[in-house]
């Protein structure tokens, strides 16, 4: 988790990752999750590590939709149990009336064939 974290934190904050392991042997199974501060860090994230090789490995990196940190820990820290209960990534800002086009920068109507 240290070397992934040591890698990925060159693009922004890492506030939690999850390292899949095999249940019976605690082995890493060559996947995690990683939520970043922000949604910059992701997308240079991204960008940047998906498709190169470390330590002779392709690695894949993308987005999740919903991140999800693992729930079978006993020992929470504070951002951990804010994530369970929001989730990490962008959120949609609702709709408000401010988006809408004034009558200033109204589209103009499109011309019939003929005119």
């Amino acid at each position: 988790e240290g070397d992934v974290i040591c890698v990925f934190s060159q693009y922004g904050e890492v506030v939690n990752i999850n390292l899949v392991r095999d249940k019976k042997t605690g082995k890493s199974k060559g996947f995690c999750f990683l939520c970043y501060e922000d949604q910059r860090s992701t997308i240079l994230a991204v960008d940047n590590f998906n498709g190169i090789k470390i330590k002779g490995r392709t690695i894949r990196v993308d987005h999740v939709a919903n991140y999800r940190p693992p729930k079978d820990s006993d020992d929470l820290d504070e951002v951990t149990k804010a994530l369970h209960a929001k989730g990490c990534g962008v959120r949609t800002p609702p709709h408000t009336s401010s988006d809408s086009l004034s009558e200033d920068d109204s589209v103009p109507p499109k011309k019939q064939k003929g005119e």
